[in-house]
């Protein structure tokens, strides 16, 4: 399929990273239905979705107990002018990552995996090189594992034929003559290579696919009916559609198979589905103590991609960000039409979810789009600040 060299660019661009004027149809709630903190944050929004290089439209659903907020501006479709709805599906880009952490930690839980199980021992068929590199390795980015993203000969096939479905192991192929980045253990970096080989760990443990573990391990267990991992590119109404804006307004909801992204960034959710499962991940809900204490020794300089707000520090799967007003637990993420950020308190009580409809990160492709992350993300620390009352 032919596509225009622009999309060709932030196609290959947003995978290498991982991956008129608009008429604004804000839909704000009430004054009376928000706090000043709430109003402040509405504000933002707002302002948000009109600067250069912004989304087409922003959300952040805040979660306190029962309560729920559903602040919102812009659209999520520049065709009919709809406004966000926190029952719409979107893609979750990296947040995915977190699902995976919790199908492997869910299955440690079970005793079908460990967390010092090997590449080696589970997956004898992946390169000798990374036989030794371990479960929790990965889930922390600290196995060394070179990222497929990175790999100039994948980026050509998935700009070839963005649309045609990849397997795991098709994948791992374009890396497999790689050796390891550096020693297993000894340091960290994001690699989105991890949770392909996480996801695969789990299927060898099982004899179950991926997509079948999450529904039975995550997403049947709370009732997320919405949330799914497609291979193809799929994405059921209602949704929110994800756009590039400069230099010209360019609708990539349904861009690119989600099996090139798989575990890494494939699954697709709801601001509603998304902020219960950040809740439920960080709050312990899917898997015992011991797995919960790995889960959240934290250490520092391992962070993000996009960076969320504050000092970060990692875990397995998931982040702690340290923020003016306190910490706050879970991930981020972006991708080709949407950015991303999750998280929750460490008790579960309280979360929220931050969705825009435009790839917004420091090194995304588009003109204005790292500016307007600087935006963003600024916005990110009020959120969390609202979310706590502080």
């Amino acid at each position: 399929m032919s596509r225009p060299a622009t999309t060709r660019r932030h196609l290959s661009g947003a995978l290498a990273a991982l991956l008129a004027v608009v008429a604004v149809a804000p839909a704000t709630p009430a004054p009376a239905a928000l706090t000043k903190s709430e109003r402040a944050l509405q504000n933002r929004l707002d302002a948000l979705v009109r600067i250069d290089g912004g989304p087409p439209g922003a959300s952040v659903l805040l979660s306190r107990g029962r309560h729920e907020k559903f602040l919102r501006a812009g659209v999520a479709d520049l065709g009919t002018g709809a406004p966000f709805r926190r029952r719409m599906r979107m893609r979750v880009a990296s947040v995915s990552k977190a699902f995976s952490g919790a199908v492997a930690l869910a299955l440690v839980d079970r005793g079908r995996l460990r967390l010092d199980d090997t590449i080696g021992e589970r997956l004898p068929e992946l390169p000798t090189a990374w036989a030794q590199v371990t479960l929790r390795e990965m889930l922390g980015h600290t196995g060394g594992l070179p990222s497929y993203t990175k790999n100039q000969d994948f980026l050509d096939r998935f700009v070839a034929g963005p649309r045609t479905p990849i397997t795991k192991p098709e994948i791992i192929d374009f890396i497999a003559a790689e050796p390891l980045d550096f020693p297993a253990g000894t340091r960290y970096e994001y690699s989105n290579t991890d949770n392909i080989v996480i996801a695969m760990m789990a299927e060898a443990a099982t004899g179950t696919g991926y997509a079948r573990l999450l529904h039975r391990l995550v997403t049947g267990p709370l009732g997320l009916g919405s949330t799914e991992l497609p291979g193809g590119s799929r994405l059921p109404p209602p949704r929110i559609n994800g756009y590039e804006t400069l230099p010209a307004v360019e609708d990539l909801t349904r861009c690119c198979a989600m099996s090139y992204l798989s575990a890494s960034g494939g699954i697709y959710s709801t601001p509603a589905e998304l902020t219960r499962f950040i809740r439920a991940y960080v709050g312990g809900e899917l898997f015992g103590r011991a797995q919960r204490r790995a889960q959240l020794a934290f250490h520092r300089g391992a962070g993000s991609e996009p960076p969320g707000p504050g000092e970060q520090s990692g875990g397995l799967a998931v982040f702690r960000y340290r923020t003016r007003c306190g910490p706050v637990f879970g991930h981020s993420g972006n991708f080709l039409g949407y950015t991303q950020f999750a998280v929750a308190t460490r008790n579960g009580r309280r979360a929220l979810t931050f969705t825009v409809n435009r790839q917004l990160a420091p090194d995304a492709p588009g003109e204005l789009a790292p500016q307007a992350f600087r935006t963003l993300r600024r916005d990110y620390g009020h959120a969390v600040c609202t979310l706590l009352d502080r």
